[in-house]
C-alpha cells in the first residue's frame, strides 16, 4: 500500500474545519484513503466542500497534498502535524528543517479572491439543487 503526506481536513461546519499534516494510506485504485483509524471514500462529481467522506460516520473531508508555502486550509486556521509526518513535513515539503519541533503552525489560508470563488460556486450549487424537478 502506497502512502503519503496529505492535508486532512474534516468539514465540520459547512467550509471550514479542524486541519492536519498526516501520513495517508492509497487502496490500489487511489479511490479510497486510509487515514488512522477512519476509511474515506472518494467523492462523485466535482467536490467544493469537500472530495472524500468517512465510510463508517460519513463525515465530509477535505483531502490534498500539503502546499508549499503552508496555505493549506480555506481559511486562517492552526493546522496540527501528525508526529510520524513531521520530519518529512519541515524537511521535503516546507523545506524549513529548523522547524521540525513544531507540532503545529498558523496556516493563512487562501487568498480573498479564492475563497469567495470557492463560497459563490457553493452557494450556486446549493441554488441549483433546490431547483431540481422532483
Amino acid at each position: 500500500m502506497q502512502s503519503r503526506i496529505m492535508y486532512i481536513e474534516i468539514k465540520t461546519d459547512g467550509l471550514r474545519g479542524e486541519g492536519r499534516i498526516g501520513r495517508v494510506n492509497f487502496s490500489k485504485t487511489g479511490k479510497t484513503l486510509y487515514y488512522g483509524d477512519r476509511t474515506l471514500i472518494k467523492t462523485a462529481g466535482a467536490p467544493l466542500k469537500a472530495n472524500y467522506y468517512d465510510e463508517e460516520s460519513l463525515e465530509d473531508f477535505w483531502v490534498s497534498g500539503p502546499k508549499k508555502d503552508g496555505r493549506d486550509s480555506l481559511f486562517a486556521a492552526t493546522i496540527d502535524i501528525d508526529e510520524d509526518a513531521r520530519d518529512e513535513y519541515w524537511n521535503e515539503i516546507r523545506n524549513l528543517p529548523n522547524n521540525i519541533s513544531q507540532c503545529s503552525y498558523k496556516s493563512l489560508g487562501k487568498s480573498k479572491l479564492e475563497r469567495e470563488s470557492i463560497q459563490k460556486g457553493l452557494r450556486r450549487r446549493q441554488m441549483d439543487n433546490g431547483w431540481m424537478p422532483n
